[in-house]
């Protein structure tokens, strides 16, 4: 899987996140069924983009995440990446834009 990621670079201002999983259990071991299930708006950011170009200069605007931080996503929006097909960890690109803060 790792060398997986390490092939996906994402381009300008574009970020890999991967969603974290929702709980399917509660703290007193109740299982819950998928449609009470609801979707997790928190992932974590697994590579980053060089950022978008200054017109008047060319050079890259850095992005305000970096790896392995934790952030704050839309309810809808992304593009789901598949990297292996028995993978089932969810990854999406998001742009810089989307994202909604960064979590500490």
């Amino acid at each position: 899987m790792a060398a997986a990621i390490k092939r996906i670079i994402p381009m300008l201002d574009r970020i890999l996140v991967q969603r974290a999983e929702a709980l399917t259990k509660t703290k007193g071991g109740i299982v819950l069924p998928e449609k009470s299930v609801g979707k997790v708006l928190e992932g974590t950011v697994i590579a980053v983009g060089p950022g978008t170009r200054n017109v008047t200069t060319g050079s890259h605007i850095p992005i305000g995440v970096k790896e392995g931080d934790r952030v704050l996503l839309p309810e809808f929006g992304g593009t789901k990446v598949q990297l292996d097909s028995d993978d089932k960890k969810e990854m999406f690109l998001f742009r810089e834009s989307d994202i909604l803060a960064k979590l500490e």
